[in-house]
């Protein structure tokens, strides 16, 4: 396979044509190898436009929904970032060339220890990667700027939201299969919430969260 080949047909076939224009996220996907960050028995696969199986039930987002998340977040080099659901660590590579700090929680183990070595191995030293359960976020180190969910949910826990700065952004795929939509929610005062709906797409469970419940802001 020729990898650089693959890399380009995917920025340019699956993800600019998905409405990811931001030219630092495309330049960003060219800087950090997608292929680093999947198990090797799937590397020849790292570029195709689906999600990839990393356990029984945990996915690797398609390339072009994790750009388009990315460029939605617009993230900036002050902020400070919570990732939940880390996987082998893409999005926290990318997240880290965008942000000052980035915080990645992962509740598997071994994806946990995947992403920690697949980040360190690409030289990605601002992004921590904690084992632990991510559905109530991580209220030690908040406020965050950004919160990304790299997974579905069936519904937004406040306990998040309420983790956002004034101004903060949080981006996550919500809903119940076959339909599932991406969000973006903006905290814009101390007890108010925007939420702009971005995409419709269909996402792998990220574990620990609420199946149901009121989904309100």
């Amino acid at each position: 396979m020729n990898v650089e080949q693959a890399r380009f047909n995917m920025i340019e076939q699956q993800i600019r044509p998905w409405d990811v224009l931001d030219l630092s996220v495309l330049e960003l996907l060219r800087v950090v190898h997608r292929e680093d960050f999947v198990p090797a028995a799937l590397r020849a696969q790292a570029f195709v436009d689906v999600e990839l199986p990393l356990t029984a039930t945990r996915r690797m987002l398609a390339p072009k929904v994790e750009a388009r998340l990315l460029q939605e977040l617009k993230v900036q080099r002050h902020e400070k970032v919570l990732e939940i659901g880390a996987a082998t660590g893409h999005l926290a590579a990318l997240l880290g060339h965008k942000a000052q700090r980035v915080i990645a929680l992962e509740a598997d183990a071994d994806l946990a220890a995947q992403a920690s070595a697949n980040l360190k191995r690409a030289g990605v030293l601002n992004v921590t990667v904690q084992n632990q359960d991510g559905s109530a976020g991580l209220a030690a180190e908040e406020p965050f700027d950004a919160i990304l969910l790299s997974g579905s949910v069936a519904e937004v826990p406040q306990a998040l939201l309420a983790q956002l700065k004034v101004g903060g952004r949080l981006a996550a795929i919500v809903g119940d299969l076959p339909v599932m939509r991406a969000v973006l929610v903006t905290r814009t005062a101390a007890d108010a919430w925007q939420t702009r709906e971005l995409f419709d797409t269909v996402a792998g469970r990220l574990p620990g969260f609420a199946e149901h419940g009121a989904f309100s802001f």
